[in-house]
């Protein structure tokens, strides 16, 4: 009997506060509150194409332009838009797919020329990038940043 009644007392007292601790008011660490819409889309590598591919017709019939921000994607929907992140340095870019490619199988995403520049790709033109697909309101956003 006196090894149970402890235990007991312990599971009663454990049972009766569980969730009872107050709300804890301040800072919050920002890794424990990331939401799961947080998670890049694709994690991998990307290059670019440019002057071989400039003037020529791409997937979504206008023009490729070297000097825009655009993407050849294998399967995104053309006219998505998509932040890349250079992991190497930290830069990113909002660019638009409007091509499928062809994209080498060894990459998730073939940046236009001016995609890549913004990025610091290095002068092999290959980085490690991550892609998220953006809303509305962070294009609208990344169309602000350069114009105020």
């Amino acid at each position: 009997m006196r090894r149970v009644l402890p235990c007991i007392m312990a599971t009663v007292i454990m049972v009766a506060t569980a969730g009872a601790a107050p709300a804890t008011e301040g800072p919050r660490s920002t890794k424990s509150a990331t939401p799961k819409s947080q998670k890049p889309y694709e994690v991998g590598r990307a290059s670019w194409y440019g002057k071989m591919f400039h003037g020529r017709t791409t997937a979504s019939g206008e023009p490729y332009d070297m000097f825009q921000f655009t993407a050849a994607h294998r399967y995104l929907p053309l006219g998505t838009w998509v932040k890349v992140t250079n992991l190497r340095n930290g830069k990113w870019v909002m660019v638009r797919i409007n091509d499928r490619g062809p994209v080498p199988e060894s990459r998730i995403i073939d940046l236009s020329y001016g995609a890549a520049a913004m990025l610091e790709f290095r002068h092999e033109g290959i980085e490690r990038v991550r892609l998220d697909i953006a809303t509305p309101q962070m294009v609208a956003a990344a169309q602000n940043v350069g114009g105020e």
